[in-house]
């Protein structure tokens, strides 16, 4: 572990960092800012996560790098809880937001990798219920891409409907797309993740939801913990805490925010409000409220660890071959995105958008990885998980302090550009030696 030191802008306060503890060399106090573990070579991925304790407002965090099969950062921060000021811990689990899509879509590579089902065969022809309202055209392909045009639910759904799986598997089927599905695409903001669901209810030959499928099939085959709703038995004083925002504060952000989606998302009868009133929520952090925390909601409240998302995300990185993966799959993980008919410009996101699989991939509204075969899903607030397949790298940045971009959280982002320039700067050193 480097030692190095760090010299705030304010000069009454000294530290130098040894290890996990940040020390004032005036007083003596301890300030435990960071704990974890870099491998040489990436001691700069842990400075530009301290600076965002110092600079940047952070509040509680995480970070997990693995490169080329070997964890290079596990790193955490601050507090899990703001009100009683808990130290964020390695046991600490974390509402991930729509990070969980990534864990949603990665039970669905393995799924496929099964041969439980085709991407390119309608999802009718696995779920006949579906054919319902004119979507009896509608391919796997074009539901996990975002582009089958089922946004809504019709109506707010209540806790119990949510719970009731058959139940919810009559209201989903009963939708009318809301656009000529293939024709665009648009973010699919809760939506998507109970469709899969359902399809992977149907396709399973045990029946499982995707939250069951993901923990026997994922989790507990790569020793991680990440859950598609929560446990009962995980004890609460694990969680992290996230204070949210209600939506109409979006309206003061809209330098960060897309502002025509923002804008949109006031007109009860756009795509965008009916695609974020699926639930009777007003702050995105009600999901990971005791109401909603224990039901599967697996485009938004995955519960887990930075640690966990990077592994899952290195694993596919490299081929999946801990999964199970076939090379079929993991030339359809990798492989260019298929564009909608009418081009990239997301129905939702008011920005150009890009999607395959359930993950979204690179696009000039949405740009991370080292090239176009990146892979990965951001969350709301700031959190992001992504594999690089080209440097063989999983990615996972998770936090508790929502911010408002979609996606480049100056936190997250000065983190993960880091790692790129740490791979820069070994691979030069290594052509000098």
């Amino acid at each position: 572990m480097a030692i190095y030191s760090i010299f705030p802008k304010n000069d009454d306060m000294h530290l130098a960092v040894t290890g996990d503890q940040s020390v004032d060399i005036r007083s003596g106090k301890r300030d435990v800012l960071v704990d974890g573990h870099v491998e040489k070579g990436f001691e700069y991925v842990r400075e530009q996560f301290e600076r965002n304790f110092r600079e940047r407002g952070e509040q509680g965090a995480a970070c997990a790098i693995y490169h080329q099969g070997e964890r290079v950062v596990d790193l955490w921060g601050g507090t899990q809880c703001e009100d009683s000021q808990v130290a964020w811990s390695p046991e600490t689990l974390t509402l991930c937001f729509s990070v969980t899509k990534g864990m949603a879509a990665a039970a669905l590579a393995v799924a496929h990798s099964q041969s439980l089902f085709e991407l390119d065969q309608t999802v009718a022809t696995y779920w006949p219920e579906f054919a319902k309202q004119g979507k009896e055209q509608i391919t796997v392909r074009q539901l996990l891409s975002h582009q089958a045009g089922l946004v809504t639910t019709g109506r707010p759904l209540e806790a119990d409907q949510l719970a009731d799986q058959d139940g919810l598997a009559e209201i989903l089927q009963n939708q009318r797309p809301l656009w000529e599905p293939g024709s665009r695409h648009g973010y699919h903001t809760l939506t998507l993740g109970w469709y899969q669901s359902e399809l992977l209810r149907r396709i399973d030959p045990l029946g499982r939801s995707i939250g069951v499928f993901f923990q026997q099939e994922i989790a507990e085959r790569l020793g991680i913990e990440f859950y598609i709703g929560l446990p009962r038995h995980i004890s609460l004083g694990r969680l992290s805490t996230i204070q949210g925002f209600h939506r109409y504060e979006m309206l003061g952000h809209l330098h960060e925010l897309p502002p025509m989606m923002v804008l949109s998302g006031i007109l009860p009868n756009s795509l965008v409000s009916k695609s974020i009133r699926t639930l009777k929520i007003n702050n995105p952090a009600e999901i990971g409220s005791e109401k909603y925390r224990h039901l599967e909601i697996p485009s938004a409240n995955g519960f887990g660890q930075a640690i966990a998302v990077a592994k899952v995300y290195e694993v596919l990185a490299r081929g999946g071959k801990e999964l199970g993966l076939r090379s079929e799959t993991y030339r359809e993980l990798i492989a260019p995105p298929t564009t909608p008919r009418d081009g990239n410009y997301d129905a939702i996101l008011k920005m150009d958008t890009s999607y395959q699989f359930g993950f979204s991939r690179p696009s000039r509204g949405m740009p991370f990885g080292s090239d176009s075969t990146a892979f990965g899903c951001p969350g709301a607030g700031g959190s992001f998980g992504m594999a690089d397949p080209s440097h063989r790298a999983g990615f996972a940045y998770i936090t508790n302090k929502m911010g408002f971009r979609l996606s480049d959280d100056p936190r997250e982002k000065a983190v993960r550009d880091a790692f790129y320039e740490c791979i820069g700067a070994n691979a030069q050193q290594r052509q000098i030696a």
